[in-house]
């Protein structure tokens, strides 16, 4: 290869690094209605990253907003509806709480998406921006509709 045919291809190929405030975001709505949470938390840190998008860029925010419907009713395979504990400490004698999924989806069902969801964004400022873009609600309705997301279909 010649020198003069590396250097002029030097010059075609150049780096893409999106901009955060040039990213043109889109609302997408998910239904869990019957899914796995595995499957939904996934599809949504894609969407919220940004990764199906050809711009992607790992330090930057590229993704779009995801909206959550029917938390209530996502589907988890398994025996893990009683078995799978949540575990919290607040720091001080006897502030060790524990709660089961079961207890969780009758308390707060929409911490089940959003605490999927959180584990598989990064864990910096990064992956904080990122989370601000979830929606999760409990059953149907949602505030959104303004924004006219676009339905997500899953496999």
């Amino acid at each position: 290869m010649s020198a003069l045919f590396r250097n002029a291809f030097h010059l075609m190929m150049k780096t893409f690094s999106a901009k955060a405030a040039e990213v043109p975001r889109k609302w997408w709505l998910i239904d869990a209605k019957d899914q796995a949470l595995g499957r939904v938390a996934v599809k949504a840190a894609n969407l919220l990253r940004g990764k199906e998008k050809p711009i992607f860029t790992p330090h930057v925010d590229t993704g779009d907003f995801v909206i959550v419907v029917n938390a209530e009713k996502v589907r988890l395979t398994g025996k893990k509806e009683e078995q799978k504990t949540f575990m919290s400490f607040s720091g001080y004698v006897g502030g060790h709480k524990s709660e089961n999924v079961r207890a969780r989806r009758v308390r707060h069902p929409e911490l089940l998406v959003e605490r999927a969801v959180r584990g598989m964004i990064p864990h910096n400022r990064l992956g904080r921006a990122v989370y601000r873009k979830l929606k999760v609600y409990r059953g149907e309705e949602h505030p959104h509709a303004a924004q006219q997301p676009a339905p997500v279909e899953l496999a």
